[in-house]
């Protein structure tokens, strides 16, 4: 039975894949987080406790990490500091985490000789031209454009690094934006989602043309696992379902899926520094392992993403006022 320790586990991305992997393995998991704001012990409640193990602390911690490290077989990296404008306005959290984090992790893999498998974003490659017909590879190089890029670029540096340098079983893979159940709200989908629930306007960037490669987060979930299954050492691989869509269509169609006017919504001054547009291309991951996605229409993803936040609004009403708050301050 693999024994698999997941940091992050708390979070979006790392919490649905928990869940993802319950479902389909049957390995037993240990649920490493440091409960910032982004994390929440809500995200993993529920689950079975003979298989799973929650443990609250920090990657950065050297003596923690080397104890639940030596008693895995798999580590799986999510835990990460992640919001781009969190990053602009304070990068120093996102050193820590992403930097020192990794190195931390690094070290206790090195030590004890077990597999380790890395989870980083699209957004280290830096951003495309709107009219540009290229995508992301994993060829592509880096070019990062804010601290929160930044550090995640660094950090797979140092996974090669240590691949090269020492050896370790470490696999990478690079993901395009993700969506779907228990995302923090302060995030473009579900802070849009429930704007609309509270009969808010929603807020575009700039002009709304800026594009992201959308993928439904059980989908990252089950590439991730395809890669630790079958994925080579030393390899990196993008993840990503074709789903490219410009930031202003998607709000017209969240409008039209919740009844509202697609024309409802504002704009706002742009972010500063804000990637034009990620664009995936996941063709090593799908001809090498095997992988598809089982959200492919994004109109239908939508929808479900939709549902889950109208259902659960006790879920995500303590966050709301919040993070609109923050958001106030800059006047987005």
């Amino acid at each position: 039975m693999l024994r698999l320790l997941v940091t992050g586990a708390a979070g979006f991305i790392g919490s649905n894949f928990v869940r993802y992997a319950l479902a389909h393995t049957d390995a037993t998991l240990t649920l490493l987080d440091k409960l910032t704001y982004a994390g929440d012990r809500r995200n993993i409640e529920g689950l079975s406790k003979l298989r799973c193990t929650f443990v609250h602390g920090d990657i950065c911690d050297a003596e923690l990490v080397d104890q639940l490290v030596g008693q895995h077989d798999v580590t799986v990296h999510f835990a990460a500091e992640s919001h781009n404008d969190n990053s602009l306005h304070d990068p120093e959290p996102f050193v820590q985490t992403n930097l020192v984090g990794t190195y931390r992790l690094l070290e206790a893999v090195r030590k004890y000789d077990t597999r380790f498998h890395h989870i980083s974003t699209d957004e280290v490659f830096g951003d495309l031209d709107l009219d540009d017909p290229d995508r992301f590879t994993e060829a592509t190089p880096y070019q990062p454009s804010s601290p929160y890029s930044a550090t995640k670029a660094g950090a797979d540096l140092l996974v090669r690094a240590w691949c090269r340098s020492f050896g370790i079983r470490a696999t990478i893979s690079n993901c395009s934006n993700n969506y779907g159940p228990y995302q923090h709200v302060e995030k473009f989908i579900p802070r849009q989602i429930t704007n609309i629930i509270d009969g808010v306007r929603p807020r575009v960037y700039g002009q709304g043309s800026n594009v992201r490669d959308w993928i439904h987060v059980d989908d990252h979930s089950s590439a991730v696992l395809r890669v630790i299954e079958a994925g080579r050492v030393g390899e990196t691989y993008l993840i990503g379902a074709d789903g490219e869509v410009d930031n202003r269509t998607v709000v017209r169609l969240l409008l039209r899926l919740m009844g509202q006017s697609e024309d409802s919504y504002d704009l706002v001054a742009d972010r500063p520094g804000h990637d034009l547009r990620y664009a995936i291309d996941a063709s090593k991951l799908r001809t090498e392992l095997g992988w598809s996605p089982a959200f492919a229409d994004f109109q239908t993803g939508l929808a479900a993403t939709v549902d889950w936040y109208r259902r659960n609004e006790e879920w995500w009403r303590p966050q709301k006022a919040a993070a609109e708050a923050k958001y106030a301050v800059t006047g987005q």
